[in-house]
C-alpha cells in the first residue's frame, strides 16, 4: 500500500466517525516495542561523544516520532515481551525460539564482543522506558507473556468493542494473522501495509487462513515445524481452498485423510496432526497464551489515560545521553509530535 491509498484509509475512519468526534480510541497505533528497538539498534551505530552506543535508544524515539506523524494516532501502545515470556510455548514445543539469542555481534564498529553488545541493548531498554514514562503513551509489559499476546488481545478488544481502526507496526509475520477491515498491520522492513486485499495478493490466501498458512509451513525463525517437503508453490497447489473460503484445522485434517493417494504430503499432515495441532496452538493470536487476569489487566489499561507529557524530564534524559542531532530541535520534535495525542488523551 502505497502513501496514497494509506491516506485513503485514514480519511474512511475520519468519515466513518462524523457523527461523532474522533476519541482516544479512535484511530490506535500499537507497537511490538522489542521488534522496533531491535531493528534501530543493528541499523544505527550511533554511539555519543562518551563513546557508548545509542543507536537502539534514539533510533527507537526517533521511529516513533515518524509512525506518529505518518499514522496520527489518537493514543499510542508500546507493547514489550514479559519476563520469562516464552514459557507457555516451550511448554507445548521445548525447541521454541531455542539459541535465538546466541547470534553474532550486530555492530562490530560498536562493540568488542557479545557481552558488551547484550549489557548495551538492556542498558538502552531500561532508559527507553524511562523516556516513555515522560510520553503521552501506554506502555504495557506483563511477566510470563509474549508481547504477541498482548498485542493480539488489545487490538481485539479495541476492534471489537470500541470499533477502533489499529494499526500494529511490527515485521513480525505472525501478526497478519489477525488483519481484518479494522485491524491493519504495517511492516517497517518492507514499509508496507498489510489489509485484507494485501494479505490475499501477497500469500494467496485468505486473510482468515493466514494461520492455517502458517501452520502448514511452520515457521524455522521460532523453530516451529510444519508439514515436511511442503513449500509456498506446493501448498497453493495442495490446498486451493486456503483462497476459496475460511477453513479450520479440522478442516485440513479431513482435506488430508480424503486426498492420502494423492499426494504423501496428505500422509504426513494426517500423521503428524497432533504435532501439527501443537503448532497451531503456539502460532494462533486468535485465541492467544493470556489468562482472565491478563485479559481484565489489558481491558483496565485501554480505559486508563496515558501518562501526561514531561517535556522538561524527556529533555533532560535525551541531553544527559548525548543523543544529540539524532532528532533535530528536540524540544519542538516533542511538542509538535504529541500535541495531538495530548488533546485527545480525556
Amino acid at each position: 500500500m502505497d502513501k496514497k491509498d494509506l491516506l485513503a484509509l485514514l480519511d474512511n475512519v475520519v468519515e466513518e466517525n462524523d457523527t461523532e468526534s474522533l476519541n482516544r480510541h479512535s484511530r490506535v497505533l500499537v507497537i511490538d516495542a522489542l521488534n522496533l528497538f531491535f531493528r534501530n539498534f543493528a541499523m544505527l551505530g550511533f554511539v555519543n561523544e562518551t563513546g557508548a552506543h545509542v543507536g537502539g535508544l534514539g533510533g527507537f524515539l526517533r521511529s516513533l516520532g515518524t509512525l506518529i506523524g505518518r499514522m496520527d494516532p489518537t493514543s499510542v501502545y508500546i507493547v514489550f515481551d514479559g519476563v520469562g515470556s516464552t514459557v507457555n510455548r516451550k511448554n507445548l514445543i521445548p525447541e521454541y525460539k531455542a539459541d535465538r539469542h546466541l547470534t553474532r555481534i550486530t555492530n562490530w564498529d560498536a562493540f568488542d564482543n557479545i557481552d558488551d553488545e547484550h549489557d548495551a541493548k538492556i542498558n538502552q531498554l531500561v532508559r527507553l522506558i524511562h523516556y516513555l514514562q515522560c510520553l503521552p503513551v501506554k506502555t504495557i509489559s506483563i511477566d510470563k507473556v509474549e508481547a504477541d499476546d498482548v498485542i493480539a488481545q488489545l487490538s481485539t478488544i479495541l476492534a471489537q468493542k470500541y470499533n477502533s481502526k489499529v494499526f500494529i507496526v511490527s515485521s513480525d509475520r505472525d501478526f497478519i494473522q489477525l488483519v481484518n477491515d479494522n485491524i491493519t498491520v504495517y511492516r517497517p522492513i518492507e514499509k508496507d501495509y498489510y489489509t485484507p486485499f494485501t494479505v490475499q495478493e501477497k500469500f494467496g490466501v485468505l486473510t482468515e487462513n493466514f494461520i492455517y498458512y502458517k501452520t502448514l509451513l511452520g515457521d524455522n525463525s521460532d523453530k516451529v515445524k510444519g508439514v515436511k517437503g511442503l513449500g509456498e508453490k506446493k501448498l497453493h497447489k495442495l490446498f486451493p481452498e486456503l483462497n476459496q473460503r475460511p477453513i479450520t484445522l479440522q478442516d485440513l485434517y479431513d482435506i488430508g485423510v480424503a486426498r492420502l493417494k494423492d499426494n504423501v504430503i496428505y500422509a504426513r499432515l494426517v500423521h503428524d496432526f497432533e504435532e501439527l495441532e501443537k503448532s497451531y496452538k503456539v502460532m494462533n493470536l486468535h485465541n492467544p497464551m493470556i489468562d482472565d487476569n491478563d485479559r481484565e489487566f489489558i481491558s483496565e489499561t485501554i480505559e486508563e489515560l496515558a501518562p501526561d507529557l514531561n517535556t522538561v524530564v524527556f529533555i533532560k534524559f535525551y541531553n544527559e545521553d548525548g543523543l544529540r542531532h539524532l532528532i533535530k530541535n528536540i524540544e519542538f520534535w516533542t511538542q509538535s509530535t504529541f500535541k495531538d495525542l495530548i488533546s485527545y488523551n480525556k
